[in-house]
């Protein structure tokens, strides 16, 4: 076999062997995981997402499995992993991370927390091992900086492949370093893990749809998939990244390398963002609060609005710039126009704002079809810059009789640290 991959070996040997030391990672972590535990109970007032929960066989009992919190399931860890990880994400509120890819570290609570659970309950059967709270936040450390410095100069959403794939990477470390996993036991599980990509179809029109709520769910649960194998001996693929003709890096990223910027540490957990008003696409939500600032002078005006003006960063343009209908809450929280809608009329947003009952108020459309979006170069600059990482956007208004309102610009939502 050939050599592991030098990106595969520093994950395993990170997840293995680091222990992180620093009090704001753990602090942040706390708060990521109480932060993860709300938006999942928050998530079980939507049919949409409990219908996807519970046993994949009704009636199915597995004895001390994993629960899910906000219900009375107790499931397999893989099923667990879903439920969990389908729970904290389901309506877009959860922490995020920014750079040449995005993503939301917290989904790795998906798989953290049920196996936690799981290899705690085995213990009162007899088991050698339980997982307490401070190395469960251990492991969120580990699993966030797996994910987040992954994403600081690969772009994975470029040649069409979903974010969680770094969610099921980071993930698929951790659990099996928590399952007494050795290097060579993660790295055979990251390994496949790597080989496990897929689209980014179902966030775009003209297919955006409800599985982007719950692909971070099938994320985590493939991960516990491929650390339970790894563990009981399944076989790794050493050059699963760099394999001439048939690795990652040439199928997908036409022979570009997959690189680790920055030494695994614990800088992303130290930096998170975190979602703390609304919920809403992350590259949209200086659009909104800027529109919130703007409701007072537009409210009574709406008809006699000629165009609402954003200008935003290249990120947002790529992946929520859009027009015409949209089809369900998946599509709407996606779309910054309508976010910036809903902002400009009510003054607030909230997860039921997606929903079908509001989405027809003809008012949103009618302000939608009035919205130009523009390219702030500089906003994109300050985007990458990662001493600045800001999420600028511009919103103004200007009326039928010639008159605007103040041009207002808000570089850093509330929850950036």
């Amino acid at each position: 076999m050939p050599a592991t991959d030098n990106v595969i070996a520093k994950i395993a040997d990170y997840a293995v062997n680091y222990q992180p030391d620093s009090e704001l990672a753990f602090d942040t972590a706390r708060l990521c995981l109480m932060d993860s535990i709300g938006c999942a109970l928050l998530a079980m007032d939507y049919q949409a997402c409990t219908k996807l929960l519970g046993p994949d066989v009704e009636g199915m009992v597995v004895p001390n499995g994993a629960r899910v919190p906000g219900t009375r399931y107790q499931l397999d860890p893989v099923k667990a992993a879903f439920d969990t990880g389908t729970a904290i994400r389901w309506l877009d509120f959860n922490d995020t991370w920014l750079a040449a890819e995005w993503g939301h570290p917290s989904d790795n609570f998906g798989s953290i927390i049920p196996v936690a659970d799981f290899i705690s309950r085995s213990n009162v059967l007899g088991s050698s091992r339980s997982i307490n709270v401070t190395e469960l936040l251990e492991m969120a450390v580990k699993a966030y900086e797996i994910q987040g410095v992954l994403a600081l100069d690969n772009s994975f959403n470029s040649v069409g492949i979903d974010h969680v794939i770094l969610v099921k990477v980071a993930s698929t470390a951790v659990v099996t370093s928590m399952l007494g996993g050795n290097v060579q036991q993660v790295e055979n599980a990251v390994s496949n893990a790597w080989l496990d990509a897929s689209l980014r179809t179902y966030r775009h029109a003209p297919n955006t749809g409800s599985r982007k709520s719950w692909a971070a769910g099938d994320a985590v649960s493939r991960a516990v998939r491929f650390s339970l194998n790894a563990m009981s001996g399944e076989m790794g693929y050493p050059s699963a990244l760099t394999a001439r003709g048939w690795g990652f890096q040439d199928t997908w990223f036409k022979g570009e390398e997959i690189t680790l910027q920055r030494e695994l540490d614990s800088y992303v957990m130290e930096n998170i963002l975190f979602k703390v008003s609304f919920p809403a696409e992350f590259h949209a939500q200086t659009a909104v609060e800027a529109a919130f600032q703007l409701h007072s002078q537009v409210v009574s005006r709406l008809d006699e609005i000629d165009e609402v003006m954003i200008n935003s960063q290249e990120s947002a343009l790529r992946i929520i710039d859009k027009t015409g209908p949209l089809n369900n809450p998946a599509d709407r929280d996606h779309c910054i126009q309508y976010m910036t809608a809903i902002a400009l009329i009510k003054g607030a947003l909230t997860a039921g704002d997606y929903e079908n009952e509001v989405a027809v108020d003809p008012r949103i459309d009618q302000l939608r079809s009035k919205m130009t979006m523009n390219h702030d170069r500089r906003f994109t600059e300050d985007y990458i810059d990662p001493d600045k990482r800001s999420i600028a956007n511009s919103v103004q208004v200007r009326f039928k009789d010639g008159s605007s309102t103040e041009n207002i610009t808000v570089e850093y939502p509330v929850g950036h640290r």
